[in-house]
């Protein structure tokens, strides 16, 4: 099951060349213990990870034991069913790590058992979880994953009076940011930050150059916006949600089989957010300066009382050097919601 886990995550790092799909893997063992034949799911339109184990295996199928690290998916979508693959080639034991959490297409291991095949289900299913811990828990909530992204200073400013904010983060912090906005497959803002700020919202390396596949940049709002916009431009594909309802926006990309909105609106469209219970990741970057006044980095949630203050559990917290002469170090928070805020609309 490691070396499955191992040929899980060889295709890279999720994001807009993976998404909808899990990354998963295969290994076919004989009778004796010995390896016949490995495989793993490459993205959508290739063979799963089970499939491309059974073709490399061929007859030598016949009385092996899969080792796949996600339950063999029971629906026929770009692809055919991996239950009814590994019965057809005869396979007499299946071990597989996670239970498939999208209700869509589970249901393999009932299949194979009636079929008379051993399944037995749970080996390293906490490693394969995290492997794919975007994907599982967006097919828990049948809605994109979401992760809030902003840049504050110390007094949680995002911008100057002015409404000046470039750069409240350090080059260093944007750097991180383009790394993480290539794990998700759906960038998001508001119509006010188009119209404002004139966004590129494409990943980009150290040269400022557009790099890899890009995620489909979203704008949500009812308001017209010019066609000069840079969001509108050829470097990416994008869309207009003509809709100021969180739920609506993510059940909308859900259909277009997003699965990892990265949300880099303002204020506002944050609140929305997060008053629906629709954030499930929170990335922030710390700026060593004060600003006095300015734009909040989230708008009012109508909390009055520091009881009632939203608490994220901070999973991890990281200083990022400077990438540029003159540059302080900014601090780098990922965090989690409390959990009745996170999930209280998904119930």
């Amino acid at each position: 099951m490691r070396r499955a886990l191992d040929l899980a995550a060889a295709i890279g790092a999720p994001g807009p060349a993976t998404y909808p799909n899990p990354r998963v893997g295969c290994v076919l063992l004989g009778p004796d213990g010995s390896m016949i034949a490995e495989g793993y799911h490459r993205g959508p339109g290739t063979p799963h990870a089970e499939v491309d184990a059974l073709a490399k295996a061929g007859e030598a199928a016949r009385g092996a034991t899969a080792v796949v690290t996600l339950e063999p998916c029971n629906h026929t979508g770009r692809t055919g069913p991996c239950s009814q693959a590994l019965i057809e080639a005869g396979v007499a034991r299946v071990v597989y790590a996670q239970s498939d959490p999208n209700p869509v297409a589970a249901g393999g291991a009932a299949t194979l058992k009636q079929a008379g095949i051993e399944v037995e289900q749970g080996l390293y299913a906490a490693e394969s979880r995290e492997l794919n811990r975007v994907w599982t828990r967006a097919a828990e909530l049948q809605r994109p994953y979401v992760t809030w992204k902003f840049a504050t200073t110390l007094d949680g400013r995002s911008a100057a009076a002015d409404g000046t904010s470039r750069w409240v983060s350090s080059r260093a912090a944007r750097l991180d940011t383009h790394k993480l906005r290539a794990l998700s497959d759906t960038m998001l803002v508001g119509t006010n930050t188009v119209a404002v700020d004139d966004p590129a919202l494409t990943v980009r390396d150290l040269e400022d150059r557009v790099v890899g596949v890009q995620p489909l940049r979203v704008v949500m709002g009812e308001r017209d916006l010019p066609d000069d916009r840079r969001i509108f431009d050829d470097q990416a594909p994008s869309l207009h949600l003509r809709t100021r309802d969180p739920r609506s926006a993510l059940a909308a990309l859900w259909e277009r089989e997003r699965r990892h909105v990265f949300l880099e609106g303002g204020p506002t469209l944050a609140a929305a957010f997060l008053e629906a219970g629709l954030v499930d990741e929170i990335v922030v970057y710390v700026a060593p300066f004060l600003l006095g006044a300015g734009r909040s980095a989230v708008a009012d949630l109508g909390i009055t009382t520091i009881s009632d203050a939203f608490r994220p559990r901070v999973r991890s917290v990281d200083v990022l050097a400077p990438a540029a002469p003159g540059e302080e170090p900014n601090v780098r928070f990922i965090l989690e919601p409390p959990q009745e805020n996170q999930y209280r609309g998904e119930q």
